[in-house]
């Protein structure tokens, strides 16, 4: 399989598993304990169905939102995600500059394989950071100013990782700390020397927003899981959220939040946005997907914030349904990150085009010429 042979999500995440040492897919491809919540994100989806108008004039299309301050071409832009150039070289810049290609917003982890500063110089395109509450507060201010020196567009801090997931997957292939390499790993990255030579002779893998401030991890190849279980707070609370919004001063979204309550306390501090997420099923599992939970939060806080859905969004289908629920945008995790473990920049912006084409291709189909077109007359629910 090639990258012009993938035409959507499930392709490309084959193409990943072909091209990835399999410590490393299942990385990306797991959740946690048992993977119902995994599972759940997307079949959600299901819950609801599309009724379609006939006879609409669809000369023109507008796909285009207005999400955390910025412009973007359609609803859909990229999730953080950490450890990037662990899953191809190119990483985080690939990412980025397929996101300013496509005319939407990427979204950089504090846990990044490539600094603040230099995905920032990298393109003109609005950008998002991923902030975390670290331990040390003064290292957690300190990501904001360079955001601001940096000119991101926005932050989102994340509020659903105080202790990391019980991904079991990871303890079965290695993918723990330190590296448990058994005979079927070994072989695994012994059959995939592309990906080895590439770690091996580019440049030193580390955790770029953190390098010389914490010697945890930051240089090691699996330090994410450790990374969190001793570098994050726990006594995290919403005075820190309401302190960042202030610091910031710019759009801020608390990305995490699942119940109706924390997205009216999200609203009470000065959010301009919450995410509904629970990770991609990456932490508790048994939680319900961010889709069951997405129309009781925009009738709680719809009116006063932007709900923003993260979690569980593989077709162009998922995506009108989420805004015909109230969502005004939906944010891609897995989605493109199977696509640059296939082929770098190449493959997410394969990706990303593929899942343009749907999105308008399913607006036609649904007689809708604009996104302000979508709203629950659109949906039959169960």
């Amino acid at each position: 399989m090639r990258i012009k042979d993938c035409n959507n999500t499930a392709d490309f995440r084959r193409l990943a598993q072909q091209r990835l040492p399999a410590p490393l897919f299942h990385y990306i491809d797991g959740g946690s304990d048992d993977e119902v919540t995994l599972r759940r994100n997307t079949e959600a989806f299901d819950s609801v169905r599309l009724i379609p108008d006939a006879l609409a004039d669809l000369s023109g299309m507008q796909l285009g939102v207005n999400v955390l301050g910025q412009d973007i071409d359609w609803p859909v832009f990229c999730s953080p995600t950490a450890m990037t150039r662990l899953f191809h070289h190119e990483g985080e810049l690939a990412v980025a500059r397929a996101a300013h290609t496509h005319k939407t917003m990427y979204s950089l982890s504090s846990l990044s394989t490539t600094s603040i500063e230099e995905v920032g110089e990298s393109t003109p395109g609005p950008k998002c950071f991923q902030l975390y509450i670290h331990k040390d507060r003064g290292m957690s201010w300190e990501f904001i100013d360079r955001c601001k020196e940096a000119n991101y567009s926005a932050i989102c801090l994340t509020v659903d990782t105080l202790v990391a997931g019980n991904r079991e997957k990871d303890l079965y292939t290695g993918m723990i700390i330190p590296p448990k390499f058994t005979l079927k790993s070994l072989f695994s990255f012994a059959t995939h020397p592309s990906w080895s030579l590439n770690y091996l002779l580019r440049r030193k893998f580390e955790l770029a927003n953190v390098a010389g401030r914490i010697s945890e991890g930051s240089g090691k190849l699996t330090s994410v899981v450790g990374y969190m279980n001793s570098q994050f707070d726990r006594s995290i609370t919403w005075k820190d959220a309401e302190e960042a919004i202030k610091r910031w001063g710019k759009p801020f979204a608390i990305k995490g939040v699942m119940s109706v309550e924390d997205a009216k306390r999200a609203a009470d501090i000065g959010a301009s946005a919450v995410m509904i997420s629970n990770h991609g099923g990456r932490q508790l599992d048994g939680s319900t997907a961010p889709f069951d939970q997405l129309a009781d939060i925009v009738d709680a806080v719809g009116d006063r914030i932007e709900v923003i859905l993260d979690g569980g969004v593989r077709r162009g289908t998922h995506v009108l349904k989420a805004l015909s629920m109230g969502a005004k945008a939906c944010m891609i995790g897995r989605g493109y990150l199977y696509a640059v473990a296939a082929g770098g920049y190449a493959g997410v912006d394969r990706a990303l085009t593929r899942l343009r084409d749907e999105i308008e291709r399913d607006m036609i189909l649904m007689g809708c010429a604009s996104i302000d077109e979508l709203d629950r007359s659109k949906l039959h629910q169960d």
